[in-house]
């Protein structure tokens, strides 16, 4: 349920508040808002109304509501305010989208600061790159490991970009954590819970991707996995589902964008490389994201794609990636663009 604080509530009221919640059957989760403060609380408690009736019986509380949907942390209900991921002066779920790009995997330190420097001056925002690359096959390239992340953190150093790169198991969380800025889920990950929850441990930005296979429900249920640890910056990625087409490697579900903005305040971004498998489509397709609302793109990008180690027949060449971002900065700003984002009222 959802506990809506008045907004003259101080902090010893609402102190008072949480007082009244068994902490054995629920979990608190604490929202400071701009006009007010929310409560949501995560629990199967035997006797809910009775709690839901004491709660709003206290002074300091304008309201309680209970939420029936699967989703709670994810809802609008737990938080009005849209989620805006801060990453210095970057913000991904701000008025601009914010663009990642970089090669699929990690190859060599030329290829990966040749690469940088590119989406650097076109106007990326964010370095993607993997250093352990999950594949189908187990004959292909599956990263440098430790010395990719080295070489990312160089990157960085050198550009000033920040990091985004996927994260596969448990047991390298700590060593991932340390280099990276935002920790990638990638879609083969989507639901492994030991290792979701084991993310909201952290108190560090995740961009969880769609499975190949997996509904909305599915997709943000999973991001429930790492918010319920309490780790609340997370980022929603549209990468593709699989279905009957073979001219594609996926189909790029451009309708969840708008849908998810309809049901949760977390950001949404898009990967048109995986959802078309094709570099020719990356460009139209994003700028169909962007032209529905996305909150940014990840594009793989490489400065010789027939050379990639990794999914080079997606990857466009810097020149593509260089007029790609024009076409973006100019379709403007959410601001300006005509777009009908569908953001709910306040509660």
């Amino acid at each position: 349920m959802i506990v809506v604080m008045k907004p003259e509530a101080a902090e010893g009221e609402l102190e008072q508040v949480l007082e009244t919640v068994p902490e054995e059957e629920y979990d608190s989760h604490v929202f400071r808002g701009v006009e007010r403060t929310v409560i949501g609380l995560i629990g199967e408690g035997a006797d809910k109304e009775t709690l839901k009736n004491r709660l709003a019986s206290h002074p300091s509380v304008e309201k309680v509501i209970a939420i029936l949907d699967p989703y709670k942390l994810t809802s609008w209900k737990f938080k009005p305010e849209k989620t805006v991921i801060e990453l210095g002066r970057v913000k991904i779920g701000g008025k601009a989208p914010v663009v990642m790009a970089g090669p699929c995997a990690v190859e060599n330190e030329e290829q990966l600061l040749t690469t940088a420097r590119e989406v650097k001056k076109a106007g990326a925002e964010i370095l993607r790159g993997g250093a352990f690359k999950p594949r189908t096959s187990p004959y292909s390239f599956h990263g440098l490991g430790e010395r990719g992340l080295k070489l990312l953190a160089r990157a960085r150093e050198e550009t000033g970009l920040k990091i985004v790169t996927e994260l596969m198991d448990i047991e390298h969380l700590g060593l991932v954590a340390e280099y990276t800025d935002i920790i990638q889920i990638g879609a083969r990950n989507m639901q492994n819970y030991p290792l979701l929850s084991a993310i909201g441990s952290l108190r560090q930005p995740v961009m969880l991707k769609r499975g190949m296979s997996a509904t909305i429900r599915e997709w943000l249920l999973a991001a429930e996995y790492i918010m319920t640890e309490g780790n609340h910056q997370v980022i929603l990625c549209e990468r593709g589902i699989r279905t009957f087409g073979e001219e594609t490697r996926n189909t790029l579900d451009l309708s969840s964008v708008p849908l998810v903005k309809e049901i949760s305040h977390l950001p949404v971004i898009v990967d048109p490389s995986h959802g078309t498998g094709r570099w020719e489509l990356v460009r139209p397709m994003a700028r169909a994201a962007v032209a529905c609302g996305a909150d940014g793109l990840i594009i793989e990008v490489h400065p010789e794609p027939r050379r990639a180690l990794s999914d080079g027949p997606q990857s466009l060449r810097p020149d593509k990636f260089h007029l790609l971002m024009q076409e973006i900065k100019e379709m403007g700003s959410y601001d300006d663009r005509n777009t009908d984002r569908v953001l709910p009222s306040a509660i």
